[in-house]
C-alpha cells in the first residue's frame, strides 16, 4: 500500500513548480481552513487572498468571521487555490498550502507592504480594509501539496514557493514606483505582456505587482501572471527584463 501511494506523487520538476506559483500568484480567493477554538472542527471558509512580494499569501480578514479568532487561537491553517473551469472540476488544476499565520501589526513595515500589495490586487477592498477590527495576515507555507489534475500530483517544499534573500527587500522598496510608473506610461507594453507572454485576451491590463519571479497583471475580475524570463537576483535587473519582454512581445506581435 505504501509503495502504490508513492507511486502516484510525481518527482517536483520546474515545470510543477511554476504551475504552483502561477496558482499562488493568480489567485484572487481561496478556501481557508482553520481549527475552531474549544472543539478543535475543522472550519472553511472563503477569503480574499493576494501575495506577499516572497509570494507568501495574505489574507485581510475581519475579527466577525469565525476565522480570524480562530487564527488567533492557533495559527495552523491550510489554504487551497485553484479555480474550476468547464467541465470536471477535479479535473483542475489547485494547490494546498499547509501554512502557520501572523497577525501583522497595523503600523509596521511589514503591513504597510502588505496592505500596498493586497489592495494593488484588491482594490475593492480599500472601502473596509482601513476599519479596525480588520486585519492583515500573513501565512507563512511550511510545505503544499499540488494536483495538476488526474495523475499529476506534487509535493512541494516552503522553498519552492518562497522567495528569500536580499532581492526581496530591494524589490519591495521599488516595486511601488515601478508599478505606477508602468500603469501611467506604457500600458501598451503591459497589454503585450499578457497577451504574448499569458496569451490573455481583453484589454484594460494593468500591473498589480512585481517581484523576483514575473509580474501580476489585472483587468477588472481577471488576473493573469507573466514569468520573467529569467529569475531576478538583484534589483537593477528590474527594468532591463521589462524592456527585453516588451520587445520579444512587439515583434512578435
Amino acid at each position: 500500500m505504501d509503495d502504490r501511494k508513492k507511486d502516484v506523487i510525481r518527482e517536483t520538476d520546474a515545470e510543477a513548480i511554476r504551475l504552483a506559483k502561477t496558482l499562488l500568484r493568480s489567485a484572487r480567493f481561496g478556501a481557508l481552513a482553520v481549527l475552531e477554538p474549544g472543539t478543535g472542527a475543522p472550519l472553511a471558509s472563503r477569503v480574499g487572498v493576494a501575495t506577499d512580494i516572497d509570494g507568501a499569501p495574505l489574507i485581510l480578514v475581519s475579527m466577525l468571521a469565525a476565522h480570524t479568532p480562530a487564527l488567533l487561537a492557533d495559527p495552523r491553517c491550510s489554504l487551497l487555490l485553484g479555480e474550476p473551469g468547464k467541465g470536471d472540476p477535479l479535473a483542475h488544476p489547485r494547490l494546498t498550502l499547509v501554512c502557520q499565520a501572523s497577525r501583522l501589526e497595523r503600523g509596521s513595515q511589514a503591513h504597510a507592504r502588505a496592505e500596498r500589495r493586497y489592495l494593488n490586487r484588491n482594490p475593492e477592498a480599500s472601502l473596509y480594509a482601513g476599519l479596525g477590527d480588520f486585519s492583515i495576515f500573513r501565512l507563512e507555507p511550511q510545505r503544499a501539496s499540488l494536483n495538476g489534475g488526474f495523475g499529476r500530483a506534487y509535493l512541494l517544499d516552503r522553498s519552492d514557493l518562497v522567495t528569500a534573500g536580499p532581492i526581496v527587500g530591494e524589490l519591495a522598496a521599488s516595486e511601488q514606483s515601478a508599478v505606477e510608473h508602468m500603469n501611467a506610461d506604457h500600458l501598451d507594453a503591459i497589454a503585450n505582456y499578457a497577451h504574448h507572454f499569458a496569451k490573455a485576451p481583453g484589454d484594460g491590463w494593468t500591473i498589480a505587482g512585481l517581484d523576483a519571479d514575473g509580474m501580476d497583471l489585472v483587468s477588472g475580475n481577471d488576473v493573469c501572471r507573466v514569468f520573467f524570463p529569467r529569475p531576478l537576483v538583484d534589483a537593477n535587473e528590474l527594468r532591463p527584463a521589462l524592456v527585453e519582454m516588451a520587445r520579444a512581445a512587439r515583434a512578435a506581435s
